[in-house]
């Protein structure tokens, strides 16, 4: 399964973007966007940039991963 992360371009060079979620950075294209700049924030699936994100929904996807990280992370695994 994949998902879509959302990240902030740190750094962009034509449509070669530098991305940064949650302290990790991987390279992203920006070809499907128009006038992506460094600062902005990015839904990034499959190596593309494909749809700006607002910060308060990146927000709230960053502390979703990280609970599913403490879940993860935990002995007594019971969900459902």
């Amino acid at each position: 399964m994949c998902l879509a992360i959302p990240a902030r371009v740190i750094k962009l060079q034509d449509d070669h973007a530098t991305v940064d979620a949650m302290g990790n950075q991987w390279q992203a294209r920006t070809t499907l966007l128009e006038n992506v700049k460094v600062g902005d924030l990015v839904l990034v699936h499959a190596g593309f940039a494909i749809s700006l994100v607002d910060e308060q929904e990146a927000k709230k996807t960053w502390q979703l991963i990280r609970e599913i990280d403490d879940f993860d992370a935990t002995d007594n695994k019971i969900s459902g």
